[in-house]
């Protein structure tokens, strides 16, 4: 659930006042990330907040503090601000492949806030087959669903690349592996 406020972009950005420990994160499909964002002396209890941006001037609010320590909870997304550090954590959970855009850590203030942008990646899933010698020759194949009955091939071993799906084979180790960056 997105907040119902939204900041209008350009925000006072590239200041020494506000900057991510790294302006681009990942994390794997269904597992977390963490952003966290330092703030220099002065700004301990203003309201810190983390928002998705959604235009290249609209950026949606999802969690913000009340300038408080106190962590707050959003839908699938936190925020606690650890004021003697001046540090301020965003984590996101529960992360699936549309999550994959910009967001912005800020701090409001009078005027226009500052903010800082920081590139949200999805990492791919991998998977690992081991199969016994003498099964080389044989064709090798990715199912996503349990019952081989029904089960629509997603990818062979015939090919190397399927949209966005990458497959390696090694024959020394018996294993073929398979990653996924989703769709």
């Amino acid at each position: 659930m997105w907040l119902l406020l939204v900041l209008f972009l350009p925000i006072v950005q590239g200041s020494s006042v506000l900057v991510a420990v790294s302006d681009a994160v990942s994390g794997p499909a269904r597992g977390s990330l963490t952003v966290q964002c330092r703030y220099e002396p002065g700004w301990e209890t203003h309201s810190k907040w983390w928002c998705r941006e959604v235009e290249s001037s609209k950026c949606y609010i999802l969690v913000r503090t009340n300038g408080s320590e106190q962590e707050v909870k959003g839908d699938r997304v936190s925020i606690k601000d650890d004021q003697k550090l001046r540090t301020f954590t965003v984590t996101m959970e529960k992360l699936r492949w549309d999550d994959a855009d910009s967001y912005w850590c800020g701090i409001e203030r009078s005027g226009t806030d500052l903010g800082v942008e920081v590139k949200v990646t999805i990492d791919p899933v991998t998977a690992q087959c081991h199969y016994g010698p003498g099964w080389e020759p044989y064709v090798k194949s990715w199912c996503p669903d349990a019952d081989l009955n029904s089960c629509a091939i997603v990818v062979l071993t015939t090919g190397s690349r399927l949209r966005k799906s990458e497959l390696s084979i090694n024959q020394r180790k018996h294993t073929f592996s398979m990653a996924m960056w989703g769709e």
